[in-house]
Formats: C-alpha cells, structure tokens, sequence
C-alpha cells in the first residue's frame, strides 16, 4: 500500500462528520505494534476533545475542507424551504435525522435543522426532537462560522433568524 499523500496542512479547518469542526493542530508519525502510521492531530473546537485521524483513513471517516461559500448559500436557500416532516414514527425519523447530521453533508444537516426548527407559536417539541436540533444547529452554525469567519453566536443567530422570518 502506498503511504496516502498529506492533503490537510496544519492550522486548517477541517470537518470530522461524527464531531463537527475542527482544526488540525499537528501531523505526527506513531509507531504501534511495529506498524508506523502518520495521523492528523484534529483539536476540535467545541467539545475540547483531541482525535488522531490514520492518514490512510481521512476518506474512510470522511474528513473535509471545510464547504465553500457556495455550499453555505444552497443552507440557507434550504433554511427557508418549508419543513418536510414524513408521517413516520419519530424513532425511524430520528435514525434518519441522526444519519443525515453525522453524515458530516451541510446541506443534509441544514434539512434537519428546518424540519426540527419550531417558532414560539407552533407545538411543543418532545425532548429528543429538542435535543436533536440542537445539535445539528451547532454543527451547522460551527461550519457556517468558519466559512464567514463570523462566531458560532452570530451564526447561530442568523439561521434562527431565517428559520423564523420564512
């Protein structure tokens, strides 16, 4: 197998699908069970948790430049979408929302976003449905405030506020 060129240089962002942002902090080289593999040192942002990704692997776990200006503007052309809730049962929903925010895919995880997304005159939400938007809003707005160079504050707040004037 031919060693994987280095494609991330450090100090980049990156997206890591099951955590969300990221930056890569260090490549380094570990020796373990006689096998050399180099990995990138991914601090991430928001959970303080530091994760070695195998070089070999990053297409395996999915690790990403962070998306285009372009990619952000298709979220909020989503964001403003009616919600499209399927009458299913909410725990074949919820494996199909999850699915879709840990595919790492801006786009899919905007979808969760507005589905989930309720203003204050519509129903309750049940705490799972409110624990799920709130994670996908925050991978989202992490993404989307890397890509504006804005904070995950701001970016948070201009979802929400296209989510309620739609």
């Amino acid at each position: 197998m031919s060693p994987k060129k280095v494609e991330f240089k450090i100090g980049e962002t990156v997206v890591y699908p099951k955590h969300g942002v990221g930056e890569i902090v260090k490549i380094e080289t570990m020796e373990i069970a006689n096998i050399k593999s180099t990995f990138y040192v991914v601090k991430m942002e928001q959970s303080k948790l530091t994760i070695r990704v195998p070089i070999d692997k990053q297409e395996e776990v999915g690790l990403r430049k962070i998306s285009s200006k372009k990619i952000i503007d298709e979220v909020y052309e989503v964001l403003k979408l009616k919600p499209k809730i399927r009458r299913i049962m909410w725990s074949r929903r919820a494996q199909e929302y999850d699915a879709k925010i840990f595919s790492g895919d801006p786009i899919k995880i905007s979808e969760v976003v507005r589905d989930l997304f309720r203003k204050n005159t519509q129903s309750e939400q049940s705490y799972s449905e409110r624990q799920m938007f709130q994670v996908a809003i925050e991978r989202l707005a992490r993404e989307v405030a890397a890509v504006e160079k804005t904070d995950y504050f701001q970016s948070t707040e201009k979802i929400e506020t296209i989510l309620r004037n739609k």
